[in-house]
């Protein structure tokens, strides 16, 4: 069995968790990653998914970030996410309803930056769609 480390998931409303842990699956830039304890420090870029943390007493808790940073070092991992929401207060129907809404912001924009913003909200609403599949 795993080690435990410490681990915490900030966003810019609130500190979502923070305990010791055995395992957090993080979405990273360049690829999925998994870190345990005594991992290698490092730093890396988090882009919209699912981190995926293993508890202590085996359970599984999921939270859909959008974007932000990872830092682990000596003292463990913490997670500066850009949003964060633990995926069971996730409704699809919403998400749902969301995508078609940006689907349609996308087919209006009548500049390209309008047009990128929007392409923006809706690649995020189809990441959250896809962490609750998951």
């Amino acid at each position: 069995m795993a080690d435990p480390f410490p681990f915490e998931l900030v966003s810019p409303e609130r500190l979502l968790l923070s305990e010791s842990v055995l395992s957090v699956v993080v979405p990273g830039a360049e690829g999925e990653f998994t870190v345990l304890k005594d991992h290698a420090p490092f730093m890396a870029t988090v882009k919209p998914g699912c981190v995926v943390v293993t508890l202590v007493g085996g359970g599984v808790q999921k939270f859909f970030v959008r974007g932000g940073f990872a830092d682990v070092n000596g003292g463990g991992l913490t997670i500066l996410a850009e949003q964060a929401v633990p995926v069971e207060s996730l409704s699809a129907e919403v998400i749902a309803t969301e995508i078609r809404n940006a689907e349609e912001d996308v087919a209006d924009a009548r500049d390209d930056a309008t047009r990128i913003v929007a392409q923006t909200k809706l690649a995020q609403l189809q990441d959250v769609r896809a962490a609750l599949a998951s």
